[in-house]
């Protein structure tokens, strides 16, 4: 590594420090989703605020919801009470034009300091003022847990609050949660009262189901159909409660006034039980709280749960008559009935739910992975729940590229983007293989022609009218073989082959207008749609390593169902591809052969800016050492399928982007695009000519920094050797999102939450070594880093640990099932036994890799040792 790219020591890169935490300035930027897959999120912020209510069906950047708060009433025996919101105090700039908003009850006390330390998907919150005679901490979560995406989907966030007494005296207490029913609320209004015109109608009932007690809120005006009918609820499982359904309906701030007077000064509330529906444009504030007593040195936790229902999610993203403004069923609402039946289903699980979730949280943090790749393997884990994702309610799983502050952005399911994507195939088999089933059953033509993008509601009788992208388009095809992978669902692989191996021969039928590879010879010379909005002209890796790893894996697949012929031919075109990418080396990395195309008459319209300057076309980028140059290259080591391009060009290419493209102060960078680092951050550029040749013109984002084209280059530095400069980069994205700067979950390119991010993901893999075939039964593990090492891994229906301490290996399921036939281990010796549970194992070593003699089938709990 040149010094001048030396931004960390070698310890600082392997540091194992665990969480990060963050205290004052470094909160303001903090917020933490919390919500299930495809049912929206409200974010946990540094202060403990709850902010960016996003449960409306659309995203909610900087949206809040009046009054909505906890609360903390106390009382030592003999002194005076003390009542408190339970946040940090506020942090500046305080530059509000008619002061801070009012909403937020501002000149209301809180607390002195809070840090916070998150680990997705739990939030811890430690507050500390000097002024409260109790302590207070928050954890809040929602359920995650990897393969099981049903219970990774309920529309709950749970706050569990553990109070202690730390004096010589017993104190009364009461702990309370605030909400504003919402019903009605479209996700775009920005109500900053309990006054709206979309309110009226709100109802707030006080009900007790077996031991938990709620608030139900909910609408007289909308009905079922429409987009703002829905449900809310905050339920806890406190025995003794306090409540009140609705605040005093006054003018001016007398609502909040009365409330607080009345809280702060005994902690109870008017427990009435009348259920009134609000005045026409108003609506109400409901409060549930737990009364608790405390001896000196005592704790309790006190639970909350706080669910929404609003299931009718409409297209508002498409301009397409036939599916614009279209109706959709969240899948949540399959399963669920209104907010309360969702906070009752996880009060009845909660803590097979809670010991799940935290299974894999621990099992994640005992990797001994460098602690900023278990930052950004967890926290990008976290845009799986934001509204960035959704899920309709025949099951299946769509996304937009990321989110706007008010809506989604780049709709729907792009393939070109979410190549990129690792952790949803991992964490979530069954949700990624339901995006296949949309590729080729839906969005794939008879002759191999695949829409890169989805309109919603789905039907085969329409597709999104644009060209086919060539990345996209091969990078699909390679997140099948993965799927098949992952999955051993052989039958699945071959129902969906046919327009799968028409894809593939696309890229050089005569029914593609853009004659992506026409003469047959394994390299990509056409007009080649990409991820950067454009076009390219002519050769270059980033499409070719696309298409020469999807060579290797139709071939694989063409195997697999029968077709032998077929598997050969691929290969035998994939060797003579990779043999013609040799006309793009120059030395140091590939570069792009650029050779302007004319379209055939017919063909569909390409980017919508200037294609062509004279003869030559704009926006490539010819001699210039480009980030993605090794996509294809990258995908491929983290599905198994080894070098699709000659190793050693490959190991000095990646070597080449990091010593080129690594800027590691961005205060001389001159950008006239959009802005993702700046001042004295360090980042990756897009792309670079350090020998010259940049084109007047080169591709929109080339001066960019983007995430996750930073994980996709560290993940890959990695599996060549190149350690530091790998965990460099990622040192350097995560410090940026410090806090203060950046939310550190949120990494945003094209709007926030972006999918490109959870490439993130390919950094354990990388690091680990990981190899897995469920056709197979084979599980292997390589690890990058000396000495004992510890990491969390994912099968096809079950999840645990691989440690390897001095000459021993073993392989820990801590949850679902996992059938091996074989395992794949490094130095493994021709002699070494097996155990499953203490019990040896009859197999043997041939080639360095174990074979047991009889299928093994592990459950959680299981453990296999080796040596």
């Amino acid at each position: 590594m040149d010094s001048t790219q030396r931004r960390y020591s070698r310890e600082q890169l392997l540091s194992q420090r665990g969480p990060r935490s963050f205290r004052g300035q470094a909160l303001s930027q903090v917020a933490f989703p919390l919500g299930g897959i495809g049912t929206g999120n409200v974010s946990l912020g540094g202060r403990g605020d709850l902010r960016d209510w996003e449960i409306f069906n659309r995203p909610g950047k900087g949206k809040l919801l009046p009054y909505t708060f906890f609360s903390l009433w106390c009382q030592p025996e003999g002194a005076q009470p003390v009542a408190r919101l339970m946040e940090r105090r506020f942090l500046p700039p305080y530059q509000h034009g008619f002061g801070i908003p009012t909403l937020l009850a501002p000149g209301l006390p809180r607390l002195a300091e809070a840090t916070f330390t998150g680990t997705y998907p739990f939030a811890r919150i430690d507050f500390a003022d000097d002024q409260l005679p109790l302590r207070a901490s928050l954890r809040a979560y929602n359920p995650f847990i990897p393969m099981n995406a049903e219970d990774s989907g309920i529309p709950v966030a749970v706050f569990k609050w553990t109070l202690t007494n730390p004096g010589f005296s017993a104190v009364q207490a009461t702990l309370a949660l605030s909400l504003l029913n919402a019903v009605g609320h479209n996700g775009q209004i920005a109500p900053g009262n309990r006054y709206e015109s979309s309110f009226g109608g709100n109802l707030n009932e006080f009900v007790r189901s077996g031991d938990l007690a709620e608030l139900r809120m909910s609408s007289t005006r909308y009905g079922k159909d429409d987009p703002r009918f829905g449900t809310l609820a905050i339920a806890t499982s406190w025995a003794d409660t306090t409540h009140s359904t609705r605040w005093e309906r006054a003018g001016w701030w007398d609502d909040l006034q009365d409330f607080w007077d009345d809280f702060s000064t005994d902690g109870r509330l008017p427990d009435h039980t009348d259920a009134d529906p609000s005045p026409a444009g108003q609506t109400d504030v409901g409060t549930l709280g737990a009364l608790i007593t405390l001896q000196p040195g005592e704790s309790v936790t006190v639970p909350f749960l706080l669910a929404w229902h609003f299931p009718n999610h409409v297209n508002y993203w498409n301009g397409e008559e036939s599916v614009a403004g279209k109706r959709l069923t969240n899948y949540y609402a399959t399963r669920f009935g209104s907010a309360w039946e969702a906070a009752e289903h996880t009060a009845d699980n909660l803590p097979r739910l809670e010991a799940e979730t935290r299974a894999y949280h621990d099992t994640l943090l005992e990797s001994t992975l460098p602690d900023a790749v278990i930052d950004a393997v967890s926290s990008q884990a976290s845009i799986l729940r934001t509204t960035t994702c959704l899920r309709t309610g025949d099951g299946r799983f769509h996304a937009f590229e990321g989110c706007g502050d008010n809506s989604g952005c780049c709709p729907m399911n792009c393939t070109h983007v979410w190549n990129y994507e690792q952790a949803v195939a991992h964490l979530f088999p069954e949700l990624e293989r339901t995006v296949r089933d949309t590729d080729f059953g839906v969005n794939t033509l008879p002759d191999g022609n695949m829409a890169f993008r989805s309109l919603l509601p789905l039907a085969t009788e329409h597709r999104w009218a644009f060209v086919p992208a060539a990345d996209g388009q091969m990078g699909t095809l390679l997140r099948l073989f993965r799927e098949w992978k992952q999955s051993g669902d052989t039958e699945w692989l071959r129902h969906h082959w046919p327009r799968a191996k028409a894809a593939l021969e696309f890229a050089w039928s005569d029914a593609n207008p853009h004659r992506w590879d026409a003469d047959h010879d394994g390299v990509m010379e056409g007009v080649q749609h990409n991820t950067y909005d454009i076009e390219f002209h002519g050769p270059n890796s980033m499409m070719g390593s696309w298409y020469l790893a999807a060579l290797h894996a139709g071939a694989a697949m063409a195997q697999a169902v029968g077709e032998a012929k077929s598997a050969r031919e691929y290969l035998a075109l994939a060797e003579r591809g990779a043999r013609g990418h040799d006309a793009l080396w120059n030395g140091e990395f590939y570069v792009h052969d650029v050779r302007p195309q004319k379209l055939a008459d017919g063909a569909p319209p390409i980017n919508e800016g200037k294609p062509f300057d004279g003869e030559e076309p704009r926006y490539q980028y010819a001699a210039g050492c480009l980030a993605d140059q090794l996509l294809g290259q990258w995908f491929a080591h983290c599905v198994g399928l080894g070098y699709v391009l000659p190793e050693d060009k490959v190991r000095k290419a990646v070597e080449s982007i990091f010593r080129h493209n690594y800027l590691p102060d961005f205060t001389q960078h001159y950008n006239c695009q959009r802005v993702y680092a700046v001042n004295d951050e360090a980042g990756l550029l897009l792309c670079t000519w350090p020998n010259g040749g940049r084109p007047k013109y080169p591709f929109p984002y080339a001066d960019e920094v983007w995430t996750g084209i930073e994980y996709q280059v560290a993940a890959h530095l990695i599996y060549e050797g190149l350690l530091e400069e790998g965990l460099t980069i990622v040192k350097s994205l995560r410090d940026r999102h410090d806090g203060e700067r950046r939310n550190p979950w949120d990494e945003f390119e094209c709007g926030h939450h972006y999918a490109r991010a959870m490439a993130s993901w390919s950094l354990l893999l990388a690091l680990s070594g990981y190899q897995y075939s469920a056709p197979e039964g084979r599980l292997g593990f390589a690890p990058k880093l000396e000495g004992d090492f510890r990491c969390f891994f994912t099968g096809a229906e079950g999840w645990g640990l691989y440690t390897r301490e001095a000459n021993r290996h073993q392989v820990a399921l801590r949850y679902g099932t996992l059938a091996l036939r074989s395992l794949v281990l490094p130095d493994l010796a021709s002699d070494a036994g097996v155990t499953l549970n203490g019990a040896p194992v009859a197999g043997q070593v041939t080639d360095g890799v174990w074979r047991a003699e009889s299928p093994l089938s592990l459950s959680a709990g299981d453990t296999l040792g080796v040596g």
